[in-house]
């Protein structure tokens, strides 16, 4: 099982899709991470499931 996996994801602003690097160690996560392009902070929610596979759900600070 790898620790750490990358994970791309769309902004929920500018609509680009940036790569989000998860650390799968944690099973349940929620973190702020400001998009690569137009610099707004995306909402992560981020779970791992059984067999270490990471569940990534992205919104706006507003959601």
């Amino acid at each position: 099982m790898q620790l750490i996996v990358t994970k791309e994801v769309q902004c929920p602003y500018c609509g680009e899709t940036i790569e989000a690097v998860i650390d799968c160690s944690v099973s349940q996560q929620d973190y702020i991470e400001d998009c690569e392009v137009c610099c707004r902070p995306i909402n992560f929610n981020v779970s791992i499931d059984d067999e270490g596979k990471p569940y990534v759900v992205v919104s706006n600070e507003n959601e």
